[in-house]
Parts: structure tokens; sequence; C-alpha cells
């Protein structure tokens, strides 16, 4: 089995999903619907939620759906990979977020799920949200792309995405960090990009990146040669990809060991052939229509999942 890859998936089903004006301060993938009606677009959000996961079950891929509670205001918590990461040495990562009302989407009793139902075993809690309090973030596998078999960590530095911290997991967790800037164009300025998830992704033999979006020719440089002495196949994509979400991409591996890269439609559509056939060299290719949640709510399909690579219990 694959260090980078698992085929156990965590997924939230959301139950209150929304535009959530806390993040749309610096999420300029969020669109503000014209006309509101909650409890429509909620409805929308849940069908294309459970086309999602019923496409991802019919290849094989375990996904672990838990319903999300009507106790708390968590319009985002569609997007469990921003608060939580599992590890296959038994370690949980609890992450420090930037909007309070996506710090309630922290849920004890996912993790008794996963353990009591599922058979997972943890062991340990590496909480960082201490940093919340020094205004300090890192929002989980959003912030960081996690290359685990090299141990590298990349990361585009932005208000969600704080050095200090990316620091401190890297140590905890015996990771390189990879830092350097990524940016969008908003209203004629360039800004940093929110999460570095949406610009590139990172496979076991290959690699999606809008390389674009790092303006410093030295970053710039530094990403691809760290991708390329990785044995990475570096497969380009450019900034209006971006957009469509071309770069919040996930590998995944069924139980067959039959590998898939999974995204949403609109990410699909916007790539060429040429971009495809490469990807298809080394995975298939799984998409859904996300339109509702991409749109409302700036994150796409790799945001949905977290991925469990921890133990199973031996019964």
């Amino acid at each position: 089995m694959s260090e980078q890859i698992t085929s156990t998936l965590l997924m939230i089903r959301p139950v209150q999903f929304r535009f959530n004006e806390q993040t749309a301060v610096n999420n300029y993938y969020q669109k503000k619907p014209d006309e509101v009606n909650s409890r429509e677009i909620s409805e929308r959000a849940r069908e294309e939620f459970d086309n999602f996961v019923a496409r991802l079950r019919q290849h094989g891929i375990e996904v672990v759906v838990v319903e999300d509670t009507t106790a708390s205001d968590t319009p985002d918590s569609i997007f469990p990979n921003n608060w939580i990461s599992f590890h296959r040495d038994g370690r949980v990562a609890i992450y420090p977020m930037y909007a309070e009302n996506r710090r309630l989407e922290r849920r004890e009793d996912i993790l008794e799920i996963l353990r009591d139902h599922y058979s997972f075993s943890w062991t340990d809690r590496e909480d960082l949200t201490f940093f919340e309090q020094e205004h300090k973030f890192l929002e989980g596998t959003g912030s960081m792309i996690l290359d685990r078999t090299n141990k590298l960590a990349y990361a585009a530095r932005s208000i969600r995405t704080d050095e200090e911290v990316l620091r401190e997991f890297c140590e905890r967790f015996e990771y390189e960090p990879v830092l350097f800037t990524a940016y969008q164009s908003v209203d004629g300025k360039r800004l940093p990009i929110y999460h570095t998830n949406v610009m590139m992704c990172v496979a076991d033999e290959f690699a999606i990146l809008c390389a674009d979006s790092i303006d410093d020719k030295k970053e710039k440089g530094f990403v691809i040669d760290t991708l390329e002495k990785t044995g990475k196949e570096v497969i380009f994509i450019n900034e209006q990809q971006k957009e469509h979400f071309a770069g919040n991409m996930l590998q995944v591996i069924n139980p067959r060991g039959e590998k898939f890269l999974i995204m949403s439609s609109a990410a699909f559509h916007s790539l060429d052939s040429q971009q495809i056939n490469s990807i298809q060299k080394f995975c298939a290719i799984i998409h859904s229509p996300l339109d509702t949640i991409e749109t409302l709510g700036g994150g796409s399909a790799r945001c949905m999942m977290a991925e469990v690579f921890l133990p199973k219990k031996i019964s």
C-alpha cells in the first residue's frame, strides 16, 4: 500500500450549508448568491454531497459519512480536512481555524465513531488550537499539501497558513516545510490564495501545480525542483483552470489496488485532453458536479475529504 494514498475518507454530510460571511473576507472563490433561499441551498448541497459519495463508493472507496449537527452554526462543516488530519502512526492533528464559526466544527464524537464503528485506532492527539489565542492559523490539509512518503509539507503563506504554526506541525510530525506564496488576481490586485490545496495536489507519482500563481521566480523554481527531485511528474495547470478548482484534487486507492484522482466536474471540464491523458497514465479520474458547494463555499472536492490513515484495531 502506498504511503501517500488511502482507501478510507471521512466526509461530513451538511445540514445547514450556506454562504459563510466569516470566511468570505479572504476566500475570494466564494460568491454570494443574489437570492438567498437557505433551505433550497442546503438541499442542493446535500444532493451534490450524496451523489459525490455514491460515486466514490461505486469505485470501492470506503467513505465514512458523519451527519453534521444542528447544535451549532457550522455552514462549512462539509470541509473537515481543515480541522483534522489522521496519520499512520496513530496520531491525530487538530488545527487552529481562522473563522470563529469554523472552530465549532471540531467534534470529539467523530473520533469515537471512527474507533467504535469502523475499528480505527488512534493513540495521541497533537492539538495546535492554542495558536488561535495568538491569531495564528494552520487549516490542516487545506493549508498544507502533505507528501507523506518524502515527509514534505508544501504550504502557501496566507492569513490561514502561518509559518510558525507550520513549523510546529513539521517538528511534531517530522516533516520538512516547503514554503512559498501563491497569488490570485482579485479586482486587478495580486492577493494571497487562502489555501494551498486550490493550486496544487501531490499524488504518489505525479503532482498537479498552478505554477503561474507563484509570482516569485525563485520560489516557483524551488517548488518545481522539489517535486521533480522527489520523482513526481509535474502536470501544470493555468490560473483560469485553478479558478475552476483544477488544483483541488485528491488521489485515493480502493482495496483492489485501483487508483483514482478525485475532482469536481467543473475541474474536470476545465482540463484539456493532454492534461487528462497525463493524469490517466497514472490513474483513473472520478468527477462529480459540486457547483453549489464550490460557488457558495469556495471549496471543492479535495476540501470535502479528510483522509483516514489510522491503523485498524486487531480483533
